[in-house]
């Protein structure tokens, strides 16, 4: 069969076979309701007052069950085996966020590297990943990046969160795994791509072990991705993806009164993203992307330019991702045709994973047509069935 027939996105079947009926009306449902504004507005307190009066159950059941593989490494593994029953590897992602404690830093630090003793020499686990703010305080790194002077103290914290950073990525290069450093929002980014250079450095010795991520709905981050690859004698790894803090850097940039660090439409996102994509392939001698996209023009462009530059479409230095319960049309067809491909799948304490899940839902939302296309999909193949 050729590659064309095999790599259709509209291929519902591919998409949903490991989905029962039960599973996508659930999942129909879950899709329709992120159709009502004011109930995402409202969603996060009702979560939490849910959460109060006893309902973790209809959390877990609904939203969490969607979006998350369960609250512990353990409980992952019914995800992880599922996923990797048809061909696409896991990105466990411990997704707590918002504690800002010595001892909160401590255990998130030592549960990353559970992750990645999880995926050391497992071939079901693609990457591990962890977010700077899950191991230091947002405010010390802004500090950071702004370039002032720290105080004693600060810089005694500091030299903690960069103790912390180098041990999971030492750990991971230890362990042979590939590790993701997320990115974050724009005015503590600086302080991020300063230790992940750092790591990158030292760590990337025979491939690519330390991956930065670029968000290149950010006017100057292909710029920043060029110049890295071009002066740079190393191994680098990038995962590419659009971003995730576009309304929170628009509202930060109009109180403060400095440019908006935000592309200034879609179609400037779109092009500096698949140029991104080629800039990164022209030099895949030294350098390994993740193509972290639900976009299906970008996915296709990558599969395009692999196959004009005579890639194998199993090529391990390229990846594609997408998040655990969404965007399975692009994920599971791009499998079937042997392309290397992983799911993000967060885990963690229901109570603790809710600031998460309502940036998923919102996200579904804030992406043009993304619950639409998901919602028409699940009807095409529930009416096949």
């Amino acid at each position: 069969m050729a590659e064309k027939d095999q790599l259709n996105f509209n291929n519902t079947k591919i998409a949903f076979s490991h989905k029962s009926s039960h599973d996508l009306k659930k999942a129909r449902l879950l899709f329709n309701s992120f159709s009502y504004k004011w109930l995402l507005k409202l969603g996060p307190g009702m979560a939490k007052m849910a959460l109060g009066f006893g309902f973790k159950g209809i959390i877990k059941s609904t939203i969490f069950d969607q979006f998350c593989g369960g609250e512990s490494i353990r409980e992952c593994k019914k995800a992880i085996d599922l996923l990797a029953s048809r061909n696409v590897g896991t990105i466990l992602d411990y997704s707590v966020e918002g504690e800002e404690d010595e001892k909160t830093f401590k255990e998130t630090c030592s549960e990353i590297k559970k992750t990645i003793d999880v995926a050391s020499g497992n071939d079901k686990i693609s990457f591990s990943v962890f977010k700077t703010t899950g191991i230091g305080r947002f405010n010390l790194l802004a500090k950071v990046s702004s370039g002032k002077a720290l105080s004693k103290l600060e810089e005694q914290d500091y030299a903690r969160v960069k103790e912390r950073f180098e041990s999971i990525c030492k750990h991971a290069f230890e362990a042979d795994v590939h590790l993701f450093v997320d990115a974050e929002e724009s005015w503590i980014q600086p302080a991020i791509d300063a230790l992940t250079e750092q790591m990158m450095f030292k760590y990337n010795i025979k491939k690519s072990i330390v991956f930065n991520t670029i968000q290149l709905y950010r006017k100057d981050r292909l710029d920043y991705l060029k110049n890295q690859i071009k002066t740079k004698k190393h191994f680098m790894g990038f995962k590419l993806v659009r971003g995730a803090y576009m309304e929170k850097e628009a509202a930060r940039a109009k109180e403060l009164g400095y440019e908006n660090p935000i592309q200034p439409n879609k179609e400037s996102c779109d092009k500096d993203y698949d140029e991104a994509i080629d800039y990164c392939l022209d030099h895949i001698e030294k350098v390994s992307i993740c193509v972290g996209t639900h976009n299906e023009k970008s996915s296709l462009h990558c599969v395009k330019r692999m196959r004009e530059l005579g890639l194998e479409n199993s090529d391990s230095r390229v990846y594609f991702s997408q998040l655990f319960g969404m965007s399975d049309h692009i994920s599971f067809n791009l499998s079937n045709a042997n392309y290397k491909v992983a799911k993000y799948l967060p885990y963690g304490p229901v109570s603790a994973v809710v600031p998460y899940l309502t940036r998923r839902a919102q996200e579904n939302t804030s992406v043009a047509g993304q619950a639409g296309r998901e919602l028409s999909l699940i009807n095409k193949e529930l009416k096949s069935r």
